[in-house]
């Protein structure tokens, strides 16, 4: 059996069975350049379908001279660093320019809270009820009440009042005398709350990375990411990024830097729990305080950690995004999130427990509401679409939660790699919504387009949310599927899969973690490393509570234990497979074990099928490093891959620099080069 990968300009998709075309030879005709390629094997299964894809063809010696294993190396430059220099720039990042040449307002925003500080102004934190918002408006608390200000926080409901700066609350602030107010994660767009506070004489600082509107309402000074130059390093912050900012040019103009001590550990949870891009400043920052967070003086970080069992070692963006940020989340979903504010400003290790263990009973809830209502979401779906999945999945009960409608809709794009939107009812025939997409599906752009039909939108290409009149739900969807049609028919049906480099299971080792780890953090725009591994055999397979399964592979004389999680217990495993996992500890008993989480799998075969257009190529591996390329017509040539991993090959035809690179393609589908 043969695999078939496809070459096409533009697409991402694979069909499960492709015809041979007839094709001329490989020398002549040749007009398309390889764009895209990908991998599919015909598993006798369906779901799970995976649509493999290659990683991009590199140099056999990638970046020479970074001490790094070779997968790693072609890793890094698959992902964009050009030279060693680069790549030692982003592992090892040097001092950041400073803020105040990249940030236009940030002199003036910083002049007018040094103001507020020296003459013990009141000063109102204007925060959000997620991760992000919570932890921005508690850092600006914990910075500017020890600079002499008299900072409060203004968080809105989520069930009462929305999201972001309204201007009941301008309104609230004004009566209590409050003349500043600074917003953090929201804000730019709030017009009518801005309009409002201007009218009453009141200064806003804008800190926040939504969209800015065309034409943004007045205020004081605005602190955003969209304001600094092209290829800044702090374009990816978030809302608590942008106040970390904003707090530390406070301290250090008032020459009191250890003022804002916990300022740091409260970015480094917002950021990843926000999937704030791990670059640049974002990335900068972590490497200097995850080494220290399990450190810190905030007694609500000391707490949460010890409810999660982290223990006295160093934290990792996983710990952050798993056990941390799920724990202040919860909270702003299903309660009041000055709750999280209280816990992460608490000044007594007893006080901050207690509201630690109540985020942690939030966090218990959250969690059986997502399984229940993706319990009911998943059986929706599968008796609605019994022949056919919608290109665009949309679901509504009334009686569903709207804090953690999100959560499920999210679950239910990695289920079946489609946009997904969840409505739960809002009152007066209304239903409120949220969506979230795969990669290459602009949630925004798609939102935006059925605006005639929606009361209000908004997002990012990602995410976003909106409310519908119920009577507009149907004719809503429709909308919303011709959209997604189209980006379906080129992405495919299949889940994507798509590895950084392959590897043998011998070389997954703790020198390979120990250098894996000189990459981390991990998160949005740099994800953890996906890796792949030809030719495995199952030796041991066992299904686990939870629906899990746990693999025994071994490759020559090497073997691996890994597992699967969320795994449907029908599906096959083939004997001899090719799997595609992240690698991660297992810490068990006091004992530490690499393993392999494995993401896809497929049946192995010495083959593999190039498609470029309607032509077809074999390449067919038959030794170690030797094999051969045949087209439709029976012509074949031989090639390999000597000592230094370069192809060679003697046949004249290879110095063709479009069938050399067809070479190259069926080198990385035969896994003859990482």
């Amino acid at each position: 059996m043969s695999l078939h990968l496809r070459v096409s300009k533009g697409a991402v998709y694979i069909p499960e069975h492709s015809s041979q075309s007839s094709h001329r030879s490989l020398s002549r005709g040749h007009n398309a350049a390889i764009i895209l390629l990908k991998v599919t094997a015909a598993l006798p299964v369906d779901p799970p379908n995976w649509c493999w894809s290659l990683p991009a063809v590199v140099d056999p010696d990638p970046l020479p001279g970074l001490e790094l294993p070779l997968p790693l190396r072609a890793l890094l430059r698959r992902r964009g660093f050009r030279s060693v220099e680069e790549a030692k720039q982003f592992l090892i990042p040097t001092s950041l320019p400073e803020a105040e040449l990249h940030f236009p307002d940030l002199k003036k925003a910083t002049n007018r809270l040094v103001e507020a500080c020296q003459n013990n102004e009141a000063v109102a934190i204007c925060g959000d009820y997620d991760a992000d918002g919570m932890t921005s408006t508690a850092l600006l608390l914990r910075a500017l009440g020890p600079l002499g200000a008299a900072p409060r926080a203004a968080i809105p409901s989520r069930m009462e009042e929305g999201y972001g700066l309204n201007p009941s609350m301008v309104d609230r602030q004004h009566r209590d005398g409050v003349k500043i107010l600074v917003t953090v994660d929201n804000g730019v767009a709030a017009s009518a709350a801005l309009r409002r506070a201007a009218d009453l004489g009141m200064e806003v600082i804008v800190t926040d990375h939504h969209t800015i509107p065309d034409k943004p309402a007045p205020m004081t000074a605005l602190i955003h990411p969209a304001t600094t130059p092209d290829g800044s390093p702090y374009r990816g912050l978030a809302g608590v990024g942008l106040a970390y900012v904003l707090a530390r040019a406070v301290a250090e103009q008032l020459n009191q830097p250890e003022a804002i001590c916990s300022a740091r550990d409260l970015f480094c949870v917002g950021t990843v729990a926000d999937m704030a891009p791990l670059i640049g400043a974002n990335r900068a920052w972590l490497l200097e305080g995850l080494n220290q967070l399990h450190r810190t003086e905030c007694f609500g970080l000391q707490a949460l950690q010890r409810l999660a069992g982290l223990g006295e070692h160093p934290l990792t963006a996983d710990d952050i995004g798993f056990q941390l940020a799920p724990r202040i989340n919860a909270v702003g979903r299903l309660g009041e999130p000055r709750l999280v504010v209280e816990l992460l400003t608490a000044e007594e290790p007893t006080t901050a427990m207690a509201l630690a263990r109540r985020c942690d009973d939030f966090n218990r809830q959250r969690r059986d509401l997502c399984d229940a209502i993706e319990a009911e979401a998943v059986a929706l779906v599968e008796a609605e679409s019994s022949d056919q999945l919608p290109s665009f999945l949309l679901l509504a009960q009334s009686h569903w939660h709207h804090g953690v409608i999100g959560i499920v809709a999210a679950r239910l794009v990695e289920r079946y790699h489609r946009p997904a939107a969840l409505l739960a009812g809002d009152g007066e025939g209304l239903m409120r919504a949220s969506v979230r997409s795969p990669r290459g599906f602009a949630v925004d752009q798609a939102l935006n387009h059925c605006a005639t039909l929606l009361e209000r939108f908004g997002g990012h290409p990602a995410a976003g949310g909106f409310t519908v009149r119920a009577e507009n739900v149907h004719a809503l969807h429709e909308l919303l599927c011709d959209q997604a049609d189209s980006w379906l028919k080129q992405q495919g049906q299949g889940l994507p899969i798509q590895p950084d480099a392959l590897l043998r299971l011998d070389e997954v080792n703790w020198d390979l973690w120990k250098s894996l780890q000189s990459l981390a953090p991990f998160g949005i725009g740099h994800e953890v490393p996906l890796f792949w591994s030809r030719d495995c055999t199952v030796e041991e397979r066992r299904d686990l509570k939870g629906g899990h399964l746990a693999l025994r592979l071994r490759q020559a004389k090497t073997e691996r234990r890994a597992i699967a999680w969320r795994w449907d217990p029908a599906s096959h495993v083939p004997d001899q497979c090719d799997v595609a996992y992240r690698i991660s500890v297992n810490r068990w008993q006091g004992e530490q074990r690499l393993q392999l989480e494995i993401k896809a799998i497929r049946m192995h075969s010495d083959s593999v099928m190039l498609q470029r257009g309607r032509r077809n190529y074999v390449a067919k591996q038959i030794s170690s490093s030797t094999f051969t390329l045949t087209n439709s017509d029976g012509q074949s040539l031989q090639a390999a891959i000597d000592d230094k991993l370069s192809l060679v090959s003697n046949d004249e035809l290879a110095k063709d620099s479009r069938v050399s690179q067809l070479l190259e393609e069926a080198v990385l589908g035969l896994g003859l080069r990482p």
